[in-house]
């Protein structure tokens, strides 16, 4: 057995630190080292030490969260999980935070909640088993999209899902897409309320229209649908004129969204009309669905293990034969768009 993930929690409540504290300390892989209540009793203890993932408050005294965690990517690059409130304002500031470099984010808890902070403790294990090799992540760069004139768009829906790491994963990817990109659907695995902040943030970033997916919604040219956070799955309806689908059923692969729900559906509706691409992230979600998806006749891409934050969905679609090739994150979105141009004699 391998030596025990150990963790730094910052939190400004003694009350939030206890209570991180005693989700991580029920799983006997993880150790909690220390506590600190700022970033500069943050900094100190990191110094004495020397942590392997530090867990991290947003809104604390003395220095935010956001300015402290661009300080350790300078100068200390290390795995950080973000712990936000669950609010639009919490939201918008974790996404800055993934941007930046932290490694994960999870919601501060609710009153009554079953699972308080959910799988924090799967996500310290994960971000410890990267620490070594952990370097600060390159800046999101907002780069020119393609001109329309350029790409012929075609028949094919195309369908990418995410997990730790995805926030920049899917920034790299769709700011390559054009404004008339075919239609996507995304599974990233991430909280409720967070989703709508991530899909108004790759609005802003990227050429296609992008929103939180609605049940009913047709899926357009130019337009990228985002599954949202909480309590149902994405999927694709419709074989005359394909649509979202919100669906209410029990988690997959611990997920809700899943992103194997996403692609098994795609693969039964769109079957080789379709490309499925699976991007960094913890576990095994959408290896099965991607797959299914492939044997159905449809292109599939799979992030390479250079340049996922985690190599373990994609790893796990690439043993299970569903990856048709895998690529470094900056090929990923000029390859979906060489698999779903218009051919030149007509459409496909």
């Amino acid at each position: 057995m391998s030596a025990p993930a150990r963790v730094l929690v910052v939190d400004d409540s003694p009350t939030m630190r206890g209570l991180i504290t005693a989700v991580l300390s029920a799983d006997p892989e993880v150790s909690v080292i220390g506590q600190a209540g700022d970033a500069l009793e943050a900094r100190e203890a990191i110094k004495r030490l020397n942590p392997d993932v530090l867990t991290l408050d947003i809104e604390m005294p003395n220095m935010n969260g956001l300015d402290f965690l661009e300080k350790i990517m300078t100068l200390r690059p290390m795995p950080v999980i973000m712990v936000s409130t669950m609010t639009h304002r919490g939201a918008e500031a974790t996404l800055a935070a993934l941007e930046i470099g932290a490694f994960d984010c999870v919601g501060k808890p609710q009153p009554g909640e079953p699972r308080p902070f959910g799988d924090l403790a799967e996500k310290v294990k994960a971000a410890a088993r990267t620490q070594r090799s952990f370097v600060q992540p390159a800046k999101t760069v907002v780069t020119p999209p393609p001109a329309v004139a350029d790409f012929r768009v075609g028949r094919k829906i195309v369908a990418i899902g995410s997990s730790t790491g995805g926030v920049e994963a899917l920034i790299a990817v769709l700011q390559k897409f054009p404004a008339n990109c075919p239609p996507t659907v995304i599974t990233q695995h991430m909280p409720p309320t967070f989703t709508k902040s991530f899909a108004e943030r790759l609005n802003r970033l990227c050429a296609p229209v992008v929103e939180e997916a609605t049940d009913g919604a047709r899926l357009e040219i130019g337009k990228v649908y985002l599954a949202p956070g909480g309590d149902r799955h994405l999927q694709v309806a419709n074989a005359s004129a394909p649509c979202c689908r919100l669906v209410e059923r029990p988690p997959v692969n611990g997920h809700r969204p899943s992103v194997d729900v996403l692609f098994d559906s795609v693969a039964e509706l769109a079957g080789r009309n379709a490309v499925g691409a699976i991007l960094t992230g913890m576990g095994r979600d959408g290896a099965a669905g991607l797959l299914k998806m492939r044997h159905a006749g449809a292109r599939t891409l799979g992030q390479n293990e250079k340049t996922c934050v985690v190599y373990g969905m994609p790893r796990v679609a690439y043993e299970l034969g569903a990856v048709e090739q895998q690529l470094p994150l900056a090929a990923i979105g000029e390859e979906i768009l060489k698999m779903t141009a218009a051919r030149k004699e007509g459409t496909e």
